[in-house]
């Protein structure tokens, strides 16, 4: 850690006059931020979704950022039109980017910059605002919603409603949230959401909410077909037995029709407050990281005895697996209190028989895969590696099914008093792509997170698509991942950073993984600390 960190702070990214790429209509643009604290090297910490044709979006995904007074926190905001969905930037149009740092947006609370472009010319007349606020109430309001006898708005179909949430501030309303759309249904429901008590009413349950309820335009000129304001106050009495029903109202409608009454009901069916704890609550109230290693023994990374082999350890006793062990296993072992870490390898021919084996120990061990420390792990690794053959297929199910089994276990005594986390080292394309999605979305279920960190210079596209950070992955059979748990880079973006970058990149995640997991599970922590004796 560097550092104590002063404050969580959470920022609203909204742009004017983006530049115009698409030929046939707008822009669909996307929000990507990056941090630098040290040294040259940028590192992404998220992305907005992707607004439809808009050149003027309001994103409504905030950043959520630890706020270090001591540290000097540069920040990166880039703006691509999105055309595919394909998660790699490189294919996207640049629409031009804003760099600051953390402490100027917060010192102003509201910042605005123009777009330059890579070359720092100016992006046309775009600009970029920033809206900080400090975040001290970690409540959030869960809601379920659905309405019915909305207006027609499309000329051949029904309706396609979606419903967007703004917080009264003292320059307007703000965007808090907005639901999916549902397809052609005027009476529809949408999917339980959660939006954060302070986003939605800045922890005063007395003050205005507006609620627009518009149908979807792939255009991007979305109808409105009606608005309603109310307080959360007013929300928190519904009930499923008495929902708090609000009549949808369309102004320009009801000034040209007399007998106009409204544009159809908006019932809120639940709303709860209820208090989301951090990944700090967890960890303090007794939450267990174990942590798991798979190590890739396939032919493709070439003799170990070979210098331009991946796994070739070179006179100073380093190679590509060994950097990724070290440095993600030194943040994570603070975490798990026996530091006994379980070490497998996979895709080679281990003695004596020469089977191939896709999970099998580094200490050969198999009632005792455990090594002692990071060290331990790295020992095992080095003895093993003249010992097995290395031959093929790269298939990452077996590893993976073989950790869900632990958290299976873990998640059957109901509570969050242990995670999974497993690292994967790669050198290449994954062979059992169909049977790794679907241990995927099984393990999305359980409390578990997957690193994969791909070593060499091989084409690592195909590991995109397990890391869902655009749309959740599905297994063969159509299922959906209940969470984005897989955090995937390459090795190569690291070469030339300082030893604790590839370990910040991959476990950026993990904590928002384990709250969504023991949200989702409705655990609180093992414990809840106790506050310090007054004196």
């Amino acid at each position: 850690m560097s550092g104590q960190c002063v404050a969580k702070v959470e920022l609203t990214v909204s742009c004017e006059n983006l530049l115009d790429k698409d030929v046939f209509s707008k822009s669909d643009p996307m929000c990507v931020l990056l941090m630098n604290t040290s040294g040259s090297q940028w590192f992404e910490i998220g992305r907005t979704e992707t607004v439809q044709n808009c050149l003027n979006p309001k994103f409504a995904k905030k950043f959520l950022l630890d706020y270090h007074f001591e540290v000097v926190q540069k920040v990166k905001f880039e703006i691509y039109d999105i055309d595919s969905p394909t998660a790699s930037l490189s294919n996207h149009d640049f629409l031009g980017e804003a760099e600051c740092t953390l402490g100027q947006i917060v010192s102003s609370s509201k910042l605005t910059r123009p777009l330059v472009l890579k070359n720092k010319t100016p992006a046309g007349k775009g600009t970029i605002t920033v809206f900080a606020e400090e975040i001290k109430d970690n409540r959030v309001v869960n809601l379920e919603v659905e309405a019915r006898k909305l207006d027609k708005k499309d000329f051949f179909g029904k309706s396609d409603p979606f419903l967007e949430f703004y917080r009264q501030t003292e320059t307007g309303w703000q965007l808090a949230h907005r639901t999916e759309v549902v397809k052609r249904n005027l009476n529809p429901h949408w999917r339980p959401f959660r939006i954060p008590l302070q986003s939605l009413c800045g922890g005063d349950v007395e003050k205005p909410i507006k609620v627009d309820c518009h149908d979807y335009d792939n255009d991007g000129s979305h109808d409105l077909i009606g608005t309603f304001e109310t307080t959360l106050a007013q929300l928190t009495e519904a009930s499923r037995t008495r929902p708090a029903e609000f009549e949808c109202v369309n102004m320009k409608k009801k000034q040209k029709k007399r007998n106009y009454k409204n544009s159809g009901i908006v019932s809120v069916k639940l709303c709860e407050i209820v208090k989301e704890f951090t990944f700090l609550d967890y960890i303090m109230g007794g939450c267990q990281l174990n942590f798991t290693v798979g190590v890739d023994f396939t032919g493709s990374n070439g003799d170990p005895r070979r210098p331009d082999s991946l796994h070739y350890i070179s006179p100073n006793g380093v190679n590509e697996y060994l950097s990724a062990i070290w440095s993600v296993g030194m943040v994570i072992q603070d975490y798990d209190s026996d530091n006994l870490f379980p070490a497998f390898g996979f895709g080679a021919q281990i003695p004596p028989t020469w089977q191939i084996s896709h999970e099998f120990p580094l200490n050969f061990n198999p009632t005792n895969p455990y090594c002692k420390g990071i060290e331990g792990v790295v020992e095992a690794y080095r003895l093993c590696l003249p010992q097995v053959k290395l031959f093929g297929p790269t298939n990452f199910s077996p590893i993976i099914n073989h950790v869900a089994r632990f958290a299976h276990q873990a998640a059957s005594q109901k509570t969050a008093s242990e995670y999974f986390v497993l690292l994967i080292i790669t050198d290449g394309v994954i062979t059992d792509m169909d049977q790794t999605c679907a241990a995927i979305v099984n393990a999305a279920r359980l409390p578990m997170s997957i690193i994969i960190v791909g070593v060499g210079g091989a084409d690592f596209d195909a590991m995109e698509v397990l890391d869902g950070d655009d749309s959740r992955l599905r297994s063969p059979s159509g299922e959906v991942a209940a969470r984005d748990i897989v955090q995937f880079v390459p090795f190569r973006n690291f070469q030339n950073s300082p030893k604790e970058a590839l370990a910040q990149s991959v476990l950026a995640e993990v904590p928002g993984q384990l709250v969504s997991y023991f949200n989702m599970t409705k655990l609180p922590p093992p414990s809840q600390p106790t506050p310090p004796a007054q004196a």
